[in-house]
């Protein structure tokens, strides 16, 4: 059995809490130390209680699994390693666990995020249930939840959740109910836990600063990952950039001869214009090791342009990359995969170097989450002739979206050249982050 890092004093009283209430929500920045310790509390609930049907949840069956099951190498696998087996329960997925008294729990494994999820947890009683990122999942799952776990002998609910804005369905709908009774009946059952990365034991003083090196202090990141606080996305997004662009300029082709700079890539993202919006790509060049991300070239028009017109654009720049810096990739919106053939077959023709392939997406916020990281990082660069992409980022702002961070997108702005660059780098994402954190 893997043993985790000592809990800090913040954990240690939450734990102890954990046995005598019957809701547990812990909550704060990422890398705090939340999974690990809920994982714990309830493992060690689940040896005594007289239920012998429980719950794990996230916002997918997946999300359950990785947070709750898994978990580092700390889960409920490593918990109760050498007294589980795999099997199904009601055909749905469960494990069987056999406890120290000898008796045997069931733990049925469920998602919570899509809308019908509470039906796959219909028509039983659980003894205890964990949802792991609470805030995720739909309200009337987690109203599932708690009606589901009602009349167990020994209920015990735990969530556990990210930071989110401080007017969040969550907060509203379902803490704020407990937090008052707790207020009026200090024997109410309501254990509340907030915890950041500074409460994670195993994370050295060196390793803390080096993530905490990775995050703009000014952003919305670094209060919800690095402070747990709850805040609304709001403002410039990019304010690094916005607030000091000089910081980020610079003459792309001398800057990349200094220093003996070798580039592990050229990448070329390109965004389908459609009825208003822009036509757009964007080049950047990243340097060996992915240390750095550098925009090399950028186009933009508004033109109303047929596609053999487009696509002769696109090819002058491509044409252009390539001289200057050798092969190239270009990913282009998956929307429109009859312009992704057609600019690849135009590329063929031309007798061009460059891999034209259609551009897996991530999620925008994640794009956001790894640029804000790279602007923080000053690993971005972009060449000063690349004016578009510089309003693009000095523009972007979020929407008064209450629920979810939403970046706004009416017309006002120059989204078009933002996802131009974010297509550019969708392929190296994974590495872009893990360079950041090794650095």
């Amino acid at each position: 059995m893997n043993k985790p890092a000592p809990f800090s004093q913040r954990q240690q009283e939450y734990w102890l809490r954990c046995m005598d209430s019957w809701f547990n929500v812990a909550e704060g920045g990422k890398r705090g130390g939340k999974n690990v310790l809920q994982v714990m509390a309830f493992c060690a609930a689940l040896e005594d209680h007289p239920g012998r049907l429980h719950l794990i949840a996230g916002v997918s069956i997946a999300t359950a699994r990785l947070n709750i099951i898994d978990c580092d190498g700390y889960g409920l696998m490593n918990y109760f390693d050498g007294a589980y087996r795999i099997g199904v329960y009601q055909n749905r997925d469960c494990f069987y666990i056999k406890t120290l008294r000898g008796d045997e729990k069931i733990v049925l494994v469920s998602g919570g995020g899509k809308k019908g999820d509470e039906k796959l947890i219909k028509g039983n009683t659980y003894g205890m249930a964990y949802v792991t990122e609470a805030n995720e999942c739909t309200p009337i799952f987690l109203k599932e939840v708690f009606d589901r776990t009602l009349s167990s002998p020994g209920r015990k609910v735990f969530h556990d959740l990210n930071p989110k804005a401080e007017s969040h369905w969550y907060y509203e709908e379902i803490l704020k109910h407990h937090e008052l009774n707790q207020e009026k009946n200090n024997s109410y059952g309501y254990n509340y836990g907030h915890f950041t990365i500074a409460d994670n034991m195993s994370i050295s003083d060196e390793q803390l600063r080096q993530r905490i090196s990775t995050y703009d202090q000014d952003t919305i990141w670094y209060k919800r990952d690095i402070l747990g606080q709850r805040k609304q996305a709001e403002g410039v997004i990019y304010e690094s950039f916005a607030n000091n662009p000089e910081a980020y300029l610079v003459d792309a082709d001398e800057y990349l001869k200094h220093d003996g700079k070798r580039l592990a890539a050229i990448f070329i993202g390109v965004d389908w214009g459609h009825g208003k919006s822009a036509n757009t790509a964007v080049a950047v060049a990243i340097t060996q090791r992915y240390k750095e991300v550098v925009v090399i070239d950028e186009f933009y028009s508004t033109d109303m342009l047929d596609p053999e017109q487009l696509y002769v654009e696109l090819i002058n720049m491509i044409e252009r990359v390539e001289k200057k810096y050798g092969l190239s990739t270009c990913f282009a919106d998956n929307a429109e995969m009859m312009m992704v053939r057609g600019l690849r077959n135009s590329v063929t023709r031309r007798r061009l170097r460059c891999i034209v392939q259609a551009c897996v997406k991530h999620e925008i916020l994640d794009r956001i989450v790894l640029t804000c990281s790279l602007f923080a990082q000053k690993r971005m660069k972009i060449d000063r002739k690349c004016k578009q992409l510089q309003d693009a980022f000095k523009m972007a702002v979020w929407s008064d979206s209450k629920v979810k961070d939403v970046r706004l997108d009416d017309g006002t702005s120059n989204i078009d050249s933002l996802d131009g660059y974010e297509y550019s780098i969708c392929s190296s994402m994974e590495q872009l982050e893990l360079a950041g954190r090794i650095q």
